[in-house]
């Protein structure tokens, strides 16, 4: 596998998403929620940021993928899976989560 270089930019307090083991087949993100968490209502969805701006290269991509994980203790799932962020994009990297449960009582809170 060939090493490119990406240039980004991290907001104070942000983290940088980073591969958690060996065998990670991608990097992990984390919210950036600097006045605090979020909350997602039953079947509702919400833009997460996080912190991060990437200038990619040309001819490459970022894709957005949810972690079963989340899904499984908390009924979060990404909305637009897979999302993917163009080379041409210079905005900061958002994540579209939805609440997939339906009881009405029930509501998630997204922390950074």
């Amino acid at each position: 596998m060939n090493k490119i270089d990406v240039k980004y930019v991290v907001l104070e307090g942000a983290v940088v998403p980073e591969y958690k083991t060996a065998g990670a087949a991608g990097a992990d993100v984390c919210a950036y929620l600097p006045e605090g968490c979020v909350t997602i209502a039953a079947g509702k969805f919400a833009m997460i940021p996080t912190g991060v701006f990437y200038e990619i290269p040309d001819g490459y991509e970022i894709q957005v993928r949810p972690r079963s994980g989340l899904a499984a203790k908390n009924g979060i799932t990404v909305l637009n899976t897979p999302g993917t962020i163009d080379s041409d994009y210079r905005g900061e990297i958002g994540v579209i989560l939805e609440n997939i449960e339906h009881a009405s009582e029930n509501i998630a809170k997204i922390r950074a």
